[in-house]
């Protein structure tokens, strides 16, 4: 199936495990390191048009392991090394809170879309376990798994494309001798 127009107009992409290497409840920015593909495929996407932005769940707030402003610093440290972003949206929920903006609920990738100005379904999702493609698929938006050792086997059995790491998924969603970004990674929903 393809997006509505032919053409993904944003690519939204989980924090932790994803862009950067998983620290748990990461609340210092001298931590943060990107993942080895991180950088280039970014550069692909923003070369070709496409809006990026970060949702990312952040329990810890709600927990209170981390404070919002530590996650603020975390985030700017990502933005530093790989940004910048287009938009950035976390959920400081936990799982008790039943808030819809924690994945794999839809919030935030409806909130990334529109302040992107971009329906749900001209974005993919790209995160490293079941509750992005969750959310992906809640809001209407294609979705891009990319295994790391913490995904559990039935989240890759389910996911609708997997890949090695982030430049194979650019390469779904920008094929060679395509300028224009057209893919067959698609989200489900209608949107305007």
């Amino acid at each position: 199936m393809k997006l509505r127009n032919g053409r993904v107009r944003a690519v939204l992409f989980d924090r932790d495990g994803t862009l950067v290497f998983d620290v748990p409840y990461n609340g210092d920015p001298a931590r943060v390191r990107p993942v080895p593909t991180a950088a280039s495929a970014l550069g692909r996407l923003r070369a070709a048009g496409v809006a990026v932005g970060v949702i990312s769940n952040q329990s810890g707030i709600g927990r209170g392991i981390v404070t919002a402003d530590e996650v603020d610093a975390v985030n700017a440290r990502v933005d530093a090394l790989l940004g910048p972003f287009d938009t950035w949206r976390y959920c400081p929920h936990t799982d008790d809170d039943s808030c819809d903006c924690r994945k794999p609920r839809p919030g935030l990738v409806r909130a990334a879309c529109d302040a992107l100005g971009v329906a749900p379904a001209d974005a993919v999702v790209i995160g490293d376990i079941g509750a992005d493609m969750g959310a992906a698929a809640a809001a209407g938006a294609g979705a891009i798994l990319v295994p790391t050792p913490a995904t559990r086997p039935e989240e890759v059995a389910a996911a609708p494309h997997v890949v090695r790491d982030l430049d194979e998924a650019v390469d779904l969603l920008l094929p060679a001798g395509s300028p224009e970004g057209a893919t067959a990674i698609a989200g489900t929903g209608g949107g305007s």
